[in-house]
């Protein structure tokens, strides 16, 4: 059985955006299924947890003697046992393999950033200066993914791991209104959201946090 670990309890603005939620997402559209252990804060600092994911974060991936952590990683393992992840043809699934990087090192670092300054430092005053110029890069890239859809439902045609990731990311701005500025993509998000995978991966992870409360 797979086994991925998870936070018992987070802060009310990470809960539904915690990365192994993007791991569960990617075992739902697989129809893969799997067990979560679930790590009471300060358990992700030992030795024994570190001997799965030496960074002390989540999520790991167990599945038999393999162990995994780093989402984007789990989820391209997930997506190669998957029909529902990754095109057939050898260029559709090296273009899909390439927007989940995308995701993770070109959008999602500013709106992480972002998201940082809002839920943590907003009241530092060097946020007042930094926040803008965050923000024009949030913006910038938004627009150049706007620009690369070019009017798709999804990034490649059809929904691949590539488009989970990239939707997962674009939930970090849930705190934000920025997205309506892009209609597209903010469509684009809500029709990966409507999918019945996305549905179970979201309620298990948030039935989760209301069992810990």
């Amino acid at each position: 059985m797979i086994r991925i670990s998870a936070f018992r309890s987070v802060p009310p603005f990470a809960q539904g955006a915690v990365r192994d939620f993007r791991v569960r997402w990617a075992l739902e559209e697989a129809g893969l299924p799997y067990e979560v252990r679930l790590l009471a804060q300060g358990q992700q600092r030992s030795d024994s947890y570190r001997d799965l994911q030496p960074f002390g974060q989540v999520p790991s991936f167990e599945d038999g003697e393999l162990t995994l952590f780093e989402s984007g990683a789990i989820v391209l393992h997930i997506a190669e046992k998957s029909d529902a992840l990754l095109p057939s043809d050898t260029e559709g699934r090296s273009r899909a393999r390439t927007w989940v990087f995308a995701a993770l090192n070109t959008v999602e670092p500013n709106i992480q950033e972002l998201a940082g300054i809002d839920f943590f430092w907003a009241e530092q005053a060097w946020t007042k200066e930094r926040r803008p110029m965050v923000e024009t890069m949030v913006r910038q890239r938004l627009g150049e993914l706007a620009s690369a859809m070019n009017g798709r439902d999804y990034l490649e045609g059809t929904f691949t791991a590539g488009d989970l990731m990239m939707s997962a990311v674009l939930r970090i701005l849930r705190h934000t209104q920025i997205l309506n500025d892009f209609p597209s993509l903010a469509a684009y998000r809500a029709r990966c959201e409507a999918r019945p995978a996305f549905r179970r991966a979201i309620d298990a992870q948030m039935k989760q946090f209301d069992n810990a409360a």
